[in-house]
């Protein structure tokens, strides 16, 4: 499912036009973003949390020109399902 097709979506079952539901989830994607940039976790109820993990320091081998470098640490984003919403996938 595209961005586009969850825009559809929502202004379907909200009965809202298409403009207002993509302001809506570009809004909500533009607040998940910077709230990871700053640092912060968003944990939504039910659905899951968005997370920051830590990747460690590493050494790491550049094969075409037989080196190596230290790749420093450093965060990824990452999701983490709710226990509800892992239930309603499985089954």
């Amino acid at each position: 499912m595209t961005k586009q097709e969850v825009v559809s979506e929502i202004a379907m079952k909200t009965g809202v036009d298409k403009q207002d539901a993509l302001k809506c989830v570009e809004a909500f994607m533009e607040v998940v973003k910077g709230s990871l940039v700053s640092g912060e976790n968003v944990y939504l109820r039910g659905f899951g949390s968005f997370i920051l993990k830590k990747r460690a320091q590493k050494t790491a081998r550049n094969i075409s020109k037989n080196t190596t470098l230290v790749v420093p640490e450093h965060n990824i984003p990452a999701f983490k399902p709710a226990k509800v919403f892992m239930q309603g996938v499985k089954e």
